[in-house]
């Protein structure tokens, strides 16, 4: 490739780049023209780099958000999670708590009957709470 000895090097002007002239039909099809096909300014090579830095630098914005959407929903789904854990724990706390404040009831209960018994009468009062007692000279028949 050679500048033209013509043209003058003035900035801000297009330079245009000789190629071999071929005379040859265009045909409208959907293959694109080689670089080697056609004279390519300065202007032209610098105007296709800009639009391949500026579809560069889109796609990697798209990749960007992409990994950014990724780890908002890896958060979001971690949060949800912790969130349902904490909720069983706490389900599981309240119906601990609950088990032990009624056998507690129960067992202060049984302590207190049991405190009774060692009183004075508390044996008497405890054999007639029992109707179960077989009498004396008696005979207890189980059935299955």
């Amino acid at each position: 490739m050679k500048i033209l000895e013509d043209s003058y090097l003035i900035l801000g002007q297009p330079q245009r780049l000789e190629e071999k002239f071929r005379r040859k039909r265009l045909r409208k099809s959907s293959r694109s023209l080689t670089p080697g096909n056609k004279k390519i300014d300065a202007f032209t090579q610098v105007s296709e780099f800009q639009k391949e830095e500026v579809m560069r630098e889109l796609m990697y914005g798209y990749v960007a958000l992409t990994l950014k959407f990724g780890l908002l929903f890896l958060f979001g789904s971690s949060l949800v999670s912790l969130g349902l854990a904490s909720h069983q724990r706490v389900n599981r706390n309240l119906e601990l708590s609950y088990l032990l404040e009624k056998e507690s009831k129960k067992f202060h209960r049984l302590r207190l009957r049991f405190d009774e018994m060692f009183t004075n009468g508390g044996e008497q009062s405890f054999f007639k709470e029992q109707d179960q007692w077989i009498a004396p000279n008696s005979v207890r028949v189980i059935w299955r």
